[in-house]
């Protein structure tokens, strides 16, 4: 799908936050934009991400990863080594 580009404003401090949000999150403040609003659009049209949550594998999956992160058994690799560089 083609991309436009579009201007907003904000408050410096929301500006500050969202920029370090998603520094934080390894990510663009245009893709924490972006996905709250896919995330608003899916409410609005009926397709909730709670059948996502609610599927049993997901929540099977979920409950291992918290798990091992409990425990201390995750393994952790540096960004480039999950997506290179």
């Amino acid at each position: 799908m083609s991309k436009t580009r579009i201007n907003i404003s904000l408050d410096q401090d929301l500006a500050d936050f969202a920029k370090i949000f998603a520094a934080e999150n390894r990510t663009s403040v245009a893709d924490v934009i972006t996905q709250y609003l896919l995330s608003l659009k899916r409410r609005v049209e009926g397709q909730s991400t709670e059948k996502i949550l609610s599927h049993p594998a997901f929540g099977k999956a979920m409950e291992e990863a918290q798990a091992k992160l409990r425990n201390g058994t995750a393994q952790w690799h540096s960004y480039d080594e999950v997506f290179g560089d």
